[in-house]
């Protein structure tokens, strides 16, 4: 029989990727964690963690991370149908989406099931080609991901096409870009990037332009809402989801630079195969609606 406080703390190292972060969670000091972690290692013959920054689970570790989030979703599952959702009894779950889905539809998808049902959710957001990792790290029930391959115990729908375009208001490609796209004026033109893990832009500029990442002025600005802003005032040119620009856009500020050029992302939808009622109803409403707005 495993110990519940060792397995509590080696769970806790591997979600948050520290003994520091995991001992803050716990409430007790990160000497208590790494005791913890060391026994249970020591009960099961196994290494369970590579410690570093962050520490990495071993195969050993993985199948008992995988077991440890088995028995915490049956628990959260037989709870919820013994108690029936309660009076104030909430169901709780994570879900790592992009930031461009949250910023569009994802929100409009969840409205009706959470005004409906006890349900409270708890969003985290990465890249979409990050988020996966998310799941496999059992720090989301839930996520929506590039990836088209399920990992074992899960599924994966598809939910459609996010499509970009390079966008800039008509003022910055006067100022910026009056003798055409070319790559001279993109060496010149200050970019608008998401973040360093965005690789969309990049990929663009170096397949269409040859131009390599560092070779032009780039502002970074990790935030969907506030990038779309960026662009609108003018302090540079960027990969825009239509959908945004459908519901930001209807003054027109924005115009296509590139408009033979799109880039479609295809998004998934990854879940474990074994969901409770709640989890369901999320499932239902976020595939149905997605396939309803998406490309």
């Amino acid at each position: 029989m495993l110990d519940n406080k060792q397995c509590e703390a080696f769970f806790a190292v591997a979600e948050h990727g520290s003994f520091e972060q995991a001992g803050a969670k716990l409430c007790i000091t990160a000497s208590a964690v790494t005791l913890r972690v060391q026994a249970l290692e020591k009960e099961l013959g196994q290494l369970l963690l590579i410690r570093g920054r962050p520490c990495v689970l071993t195969q050993a570790g993985q199948q008992i991370f995988e077991h440890i989030q088995h028995i915490r979703r049956l628990e959260q599952n037989l709870l919820h149908g013994l108690t029936g959702g309660g009076e104030s009894h909430f169901f709780k779950t994570v879900i790592g989406s992009n930031e461009d889905s949250l910023a569009t539809w994802l929100l409009p998808a969840l409205k009706d099931v959470l005004l409906k049902e006890k349900i409270v959710i708890e969003l985290r957001t990465d890249d979409q080609s990050h988020t996966y990792s998310l799941l496999e790290k059992g720090t989301v029930s839930a996520c929506i991901s590039i990836e088209d391959q399920p990992m074992r115990g899960c599924r994966a729908q598809y939910l459609g096409l996010m499509r970009y375009q390079m966008m800039a208001t008509a003022q910055f490609r006067r100022k910026w870009f009056s003798e055409g796209i070319h790559r001279e004026t993109l060496r010149a033109a200050p970019a608008i990037i998401f973040n360093e893990k965005d690789r969309m832009h990049f990929d663009l500029l170096e397949k269409h332009y040859g131009l390599m990442k560092g070779t032009y002025p780039c502002h970074l600005i990790p935030s969907s809402e506030s990038f779309v802003t960026a662009i609108k005032l003018g302090l540079g040119y960027g990969m825009v989801p239509e959908l945004q620009m459908n519901i930001e856009n209807k003054a027109e500020v924005l115009v296509g630079l590139l408009p033979d050029i799109r880039i479609d992302i295809p998004l998934y939808w990854h879940h474990w195969d074994q969901q409770s009622k709640p989890l369901q109803l999320l499932t239902e409403h976020i595939v149905n609606h997605a396939r309803l707005i998406l490309a």
